[in-house]
């Protein structure tokens, strides 16, 4: 089943790379160019680059799902059995997730069409804001059991709902955490989207260690999604590497970050069977730690300027990277890095065997982090007394 899963990379490859190609030459020839998004991102000018690479990324993720979620309702079990044996153990269910894929993909769907629309013409972050909050209420309250007046997939939150303390605490709160971890994932990725190759560097290392951990759990629908995922930003990122021939704008940038978090709360990073244990639901944190520290320094600069957060400007952790002499193409191996190696501590933390090993790793991350807000802050205080860094 690993294998079936992995060939799933090439195939959304295979749709995604062509698409962007064709995209790059439809949005020169129509004007579909950079416009900054309803944000802005502040850019100081607008470079002629389409776009609209969001609906090569969305197509290669959502097309393959769609197919499958058909040819699972159309063609009987026994036929797809005969044709991929692997999977013929899972078929049962895969057929029970069919509901829950075809609800992500309208949820999906609705925030690629309103990041699209944003591309073109801005929206305005209040409006963006409500139409997040509302499609993430939909996935998490989906479905409702009227039977019992809760909803069952509050169990989203893997989060609280398998730290055995929080276990007995009404599914509410579970909800409203869950509502908010998704939104803010969706904005830090959206957030991230502003330097050629980042977002779809950073999300696409991201979304190959949650498939790691989704394998290493046998959760196979979650990771045909991931795969799906890895594929299409992949295809992508051959033309978004910089200098970028085109973009994913907020069609994409908003697709992604939504997609990553639904993920992040349907995968199970507790197994009793193994030696795994609690904290290891603290793992999308820190692989996520990335975008989630750009997030919050981010909106901490503009809550202390006294803007809005929501309104893009150029002081991203990208942006301050810049700042201090790095090129594009060295600030994206510095966040790839720091990237790459959360990622490795977070997919193992569930799996330590003894609480002080797993707050070593939370510690080694935090500390990561730690060191590089005090440089950024001491080379800009080093800027502000016109000394050199």
């Amino acid at each position: 089943m690993i294998a079936a899963v992995l060939c799933l990379i090439p195939a959304s490859f295979a749709l995604a790379w062509p698409l962007t190609w064709w995209l790059r030459g439809v949005g020169l020839r129509f004007g579909q160019l950079d416009s900054g998004g309803s944000a802005g991102h502040a850019k100081p000018e607008l470079r002629r680059v389409p776009n609209i690479g969001g609906i090569a990324i969305t197509a290669a993720v959502l097309g393959p799902l769609l197919l499958g979620s058909a040819l699972m309702q159309i063609v009987p079990a026994e036929t797809l059995a005969r044709l991929a044996p692997p999977v013929e153990e899972h078929l049962p269910g895969l057929a029970e997730r069919t509901p829950m894929a075809l609800m992500l993909c309208a949820a999906l769907l609705a925030m690629h069409v309103m990041g699209l629309i944003d591309d073109r013409r801005a929206l305005g972050p209040r409006i963006k804001l409500g139409v997040q909050f509302v499609l993430a209420a939909i996935v998490v309250l989906f479905p409702f059991d009227a039977a019992n007046g809760f909803v069952q997939s509050s169990r989203l939150l893997t989060l609280l709902d398998d730290v055995p303390v929080l276990s007995a605490i009404a599914p509410w709160p579970s909800i409203i955490l869950t509502i908010l971890w998704l939104v803010v994932v969706t904005n830090a990725i959206n957030f991230m989207d502003n330097m050629d190759g980042l977002a779809g560097g950073v999300s696409c290392i991201a979304a190959a260690i949650f498939l790691a951990a989704a394998l290493l759990n046998g959760q196979w629908f979650i990771a045909a999604m991931l795969a799906l995922l890895v594929g299409a930003l992949l295809g992508f990122l051959c033309f978004n590497f910089p200098p970028a021939s085109i973009f994913m704008g907020d069609g994409g940038s908003l697709v992604v970050g939504f997609l990553l978090g639904f993920l992040t709360v349907r995968t199970t990073y507790i197994d009793p069977r193994e030696a795994s244990a609690w904290y290891g639901v603290f793992m999308p944190m820190i692989i996520l730690a990335v975008p989630l520290y750009d997030f919050c320094t981010v909106v901490t600069i503009r809550l202390r300027q006294g803007r809005n957060p929501m309104v893009g400007d150029q002081q991203h952790f990208s942006h301050r990277l810049v700042s201090r002499g790095l090129s594009v193409r060295a600030m994206l191996t510095v966040v790839y890095g720091i990237t790459l190696a959360t990622g490795i501590t977070g997919v193992f933390l569930g799996r330590l065997r003894e609480g002080w090993m797993a707050a070593l790793a939370g510690a080694q991350v935090i500390l990561m982090l730690i060191v590089l807000a005090n440089y950024e802050r001491a080379i800009s205080q080093a800027r502000r007394r016109g000394e050199r860094p």
